[in-house]
């Protein structure tokens, strides 16, 4: 039989994902971006790949299951820090890093083109010269580019409009990625080409396939002049992508405040909401960025906004660790008791992530206890559960209760049905948390699995001790898995030192020499793990005897020590059938065998009254009681001196 309390089938305060991208270097991203791209045969990447790309390099997820990001999967043409690079089979593009780290490339035609270059070195004669003989420069290529979209690409204002004045029907014609020469104009920054093809009637407002506006580029590549240029022209300053991020998303994102003040003047609204039901107030405090917050706000964007998993703003930023964003918000007024949809307040999240000292110190005075309780959870198990000591202690220090139990729903998530904080300091092996709390009057025997059995697990003698001597439980059993002896004797029987510390301090051996069998016949051994259970043996679990549980296959052959150790704390008793035929298995075990005889001896078994007498809470500081050192050594089994 086997107990598995560290191994919970789902974990409640956490949930980490592995992403396949995190190993790779830039330039094998960069690349990645480009094969992505052009095995499209377009001018961008899909959906899919846009999502795997930008998140190439997310970091692993943390704490409680993760909210989808809040940001839009960025598209094909995000200009920033640019980089000429060649495709695959030869082909020219623009490669790009966006702001969240992540690349995308900017197809060029894949042939070469003396149009293109004509354009690129700005012959405006050679050009002319084209149209005057009949050449005509309206057909697209293979990839939907117009030489208007070169012109403007390349930002060659005397060419386009040459091509403009040639086929002026072409002004809002798109290529095959749905982006017009207004589109490439603003991407690229070429401020002179896009006023004179707005002044001549290019629509602002026409998307690529991701449904951005050249409005929303021009935020995304902090151009306040252009953004200026295209509200000035009547652009929908409230038009949202394919993820509902608005222009004023974009901006917040970027904290760029020239470019929030035109758009909020020209009509932008700041309570406008992604398909996440995020407003770009929620954006400013989810990335930190102060100044940003600051403006929406003093705009009247409502500070206590909520995305559709009920997060507040507060929460992001106390969950992304924002503490001068924390300590704006709760400045104006944020409601630190609005939960989230698992439950969980600000403090909570705050307490999961490390160095987050300041935030918790903010939100504790402001969190309602009431609130915390409601949650079914206690900031003190996110702290200890993550191995936060400084947060654990500033909690502890603030007065919340160290025996706080985890809600049943919360609870029947892990297959051990832990409850309280000191069980999550004592599973992660935390000394300095276990004795925190101890400190502070944990219980140690409030949780169905006792702390003792997990740290005699560990086999950390320390944290054993710590555990006993604030009155744990030396003779706990397991509900789940009964058994007629302590389950602190069969947790420890693989560990004989273990096992000896534990029976000098009182556990409660003669139970292991209680046999329901006796001298009789013994039915034969089960192995647990394989059994199949009726319903009813499941509602009744069978109680493990002693003797079957030494002659388990993995430990029938320590079945000779394990009894010698638990002789010396017992007085006469009788052994069962078949812990006899365990010593009469090895000639070794002989003397054990005789040791088991009846009588024990007097001083024995005066020992062992003596013992009785002063109580198993006492025997632990029997060097305190007013007793001859040499009875107390005598009473401890140091036969160093014979009695």
């Amino acid at each position: 039989m086997q107990i598995s309390p560290s191994r919970p089938a789902q974990r409640v305060l956490g949930s980490e994902e592995y992403n396949l991208y995190t190993s790779l270097s830039e330039d094998e991203l960069i690349q990645m971006a480009i094969e992505q791209s052009l095995s499209e045969g377009g001018g961008g990447q899909t959906t899919a790949q846009q999502k795997r790309v930008a998140n190439a390099e997310m970091p692993a997820a943390s704490s409680w299951p993760q909210r989808p990001t809040h940001r839009p999967p960025p598209t094909n043409t995000r200009p920033a820090s640019a980089t000429h690079n060649p495709g695959l089979d030869g082909s020219q593009g623009v490669v790009r890093k966006r702001y969240d780290g992540s690349y995308f490339l900017i197809r060029r035609p894949t042939e070469p083109n003396p149009i293109e270059d004509m354009i690129q070195n700005g012959d405006e004669a050679g050009l002319s010269d084209l149209i005057k003989s009949g050449k005509r420069l309206c057909e697209p290529n293979k990839d939907g580019w117009l030489p208007l979209h070169e012109a403007a690409y390349y930002g060659s204002l005397r060419c386009l409009k040459i091509l403009l004045k040639a086929y002026p029907m072409t002004i809002d014609q798109r290529t095959l990625q749905e982006e017009t020469s207004l589109y490439f104009a603003t991407v690229r920054g070429h401020l002179d080409c896009l006023c004179y093809l707005l002044q001549n009637g290019a629509e602002p407002d026409i998307v690529n396939k991701a449904r951005e506006t050249p409005l929303y580029k021009a935020c995304e590549r902090k151009n306040p002049d252009a953004v200026r240029l295209l509200v000035e022209y009547r652009a929908d300053v409230n038009h949202r992508c394919n993820q509902g991020w608005t222009a004023l998303h974009e901006a917040v994102a970027r904290n760029d405040l020239d470019i929030i003040e035109i758009l909020i003047k020209g009509g932008a609204k700041v309570e406008a909401k992604n398909c996440y039901g995020i407003t770009p107030l929620f954006v400013a405090a989810q990335s930190g960025q102060l100044e940003a917050l600051r403006y929406i706000a003093k705009c009247g964007a409502d500070i206590n906004t909520q995305a559709n998993d009920n997060a507040s703003a507060l929460f992001e930023a106390s969950k992304n660790g924002h503490d001068h964003i924390v300590e704006f918000l709760l400045s104006q007024g944020a409601d630190a008791n609005r939960p989230n949809k698992d439950g969980l307040l600000p403090i909570h999240i705050a307490s999961k992530k490390r160095d987050n000292d300041e935030i918790v110190s903010m939100l504790i005075p402001v969190t309602s206890r009431t609130r915390v309780k409601r949650s079914g959870i206690s900031p003190l198990h996110l702290a200890a559960e993550r191995n936060n000591d400084d947060i654990l202690e500033e909690l502890v220090n603030a007065g919340y209760d160290v025996n706080f139990t985890l809600s049943f729903d919360r609870a029947r998530l892990y297959e051990d049905r832990r409850s309280t904080a000191l069980y999550f300091a004592v599973m992660n092996n935390n000394i300095y948390a276990t004795k925190l709390l101890l400190e502070a009057g944990a219980n140690p025997n409030i949780d169905l699995l006792n702390p003792l059995l997990i740290s005699i697990r560990h086999g950390c003698l320390t944290t054993m001790k710590m555990l006993l001597d604030h009155g744990a439980n030396i003779n706990p059993y397991v509900a789940t898995h009964p058994t007629s002896f302590p389950a602190t004797i069969m947790f420890s029987m693989k560990y004989l030192s273990v096992l000896k510390f534990l029976m000098d301090l009182g556990c409660d051996g003669e139970s292991c020499f209680k046999c329901e069998y006796g001298s009789g016949m013994h039915p034969p051994i089960e192995d647990e793990r394989r059994r199949e259970d009726t319903p009813q043996d499941r509602k009744q679990p069978r109680i493990v005897q002693f003797c079957e549980m030494v002659s388990t296959e993995e430990l029938s052959r320590w079945a000779g020590p394990i009894i010698d150790v638990l002789l010396d704390y017992v007085g006469n008793v009788q052994l069962c059938s078949r812990l006899q035929e365990h010593l009469d298995s090895y000639a070794d075990w002989e003397c054990i065998k005789f040791k088991a005889e009846p009588p024990r001896s007097l001083s024995h078994l005066c020992r062992l009254k003596v013992r009785r007498m002063v109580g198993t809470n006492r025997i632990k500081l029997l060097h305190t009681l007013p007793l001859p050192g040499r009875l107390i050594r005598f009473l401890n089994y140091d036969n160093s001196n014979e009695f």
